[in-house]
């Protein structure tokens, strides 16, 4: 039995060439769901496939053996009911409301524009008939949509990882965590003086520590603070002036 343990979607990166050469193999959507079988390719080999949990099989895919060959990936055709508008009475829009009920009953639907897919369930046949939906069952592939949230990378997974918050990665180069150096000099602009600033103004006196040592109430002085009056200037000595 040859081991495969490799998966590369819709073989992406390999050449036309090559994937005409590459041995087939047919796999139903029972099968394509799980990520551990057994399978025979188009060449009689046994095959053993052991992909990582949650990697779903599609059409379309190439899987890689332990020994470098490949194998592409065929969606078997299997019984489904194929869903479409009724001619008579219906319109587009009931394809919509198909799947929403369908939807809500967590059935796996291959969407498409003119028509949907699901397995075989008569119960279901009959609700959508009851809808004025045409239903008929055929053998074709059949690929279900997987979901915005598919395990394994499938379905249209474009990578913008736009995962919006604080710290967002979209490699900018900086984290959004501006460090703000603002030292301010005494001589600034705007440079409120006042309890917490962690300055030392040292302790007031005369009538300007009067002031300061009025009573306050919710910070704010009671009655009417006394200004200092303004001191001549003395000259004399040591005032350091040059008589």
């Amino acid at each position: 039995m040859l081991t495969v343990n490799k998966l590369l979607p819709q073989g992406q990166g390999l050449a036309p060439v090559l994937l005409k050469r590459a041995a087939a193999v047919q796999l139903d959507w029972d099968v394509r769901q799980k990520s551990r079988f057994d399978a025979v390719d188009s060449q009689g080999r046994s095959l053993g496939v052991f992909l990582p949990r949650g990697t779903v099989v599609r059409g379309g895919d190439v899987l890689v053996a332990e020994d470098g060959s490949m194998i592409r990936v065929e969606a078997a055709p299997q019984n489904v009911l194929v869903i479409t508008p009724c001619s008579e009475h219906g319109s587009p829009f009931d394809l919509t409301r198909a799947a929403y009920h369908l939807g809500n009953r967590h059935v796996q639907i291959e969407l498409q524009p003119d028509h949907l897919k699901i397995e075989p369930d008569h119960v279901l046949a009959d609700m959508l008939r009851a809808m004025h939906l045409t239903v008929r069952e055929t053998q074709a592939a059949f690929e279900p949509e997987g979901g915005a949230y598919a395990a394994g990378g499938h379905g249209h997974s474009h990578g913008h990882g736009h995962g919006h918050g604080h710290g967002h990665g979209h490699g900018h180069g900086h984290g959004h965590e501006h460090e703000h150096a603002h030292s301010h000099a005494h001589g600034e602009a705007g440079h409120v003086h006042g309890p917490g600033c962690g300055h030392d103004h040292g302790t007031p006196t005369g009538a300007e520590g009067a002031a300061a040592a009025a009573p306050t109430s919710r910070g704010k002085p009671i009655g009417i603070a006394i200004k200092a009056a303004p001191v001549p200037h003395v000259h004399g000595p040591g005032c350091g002036h040059d008589h």
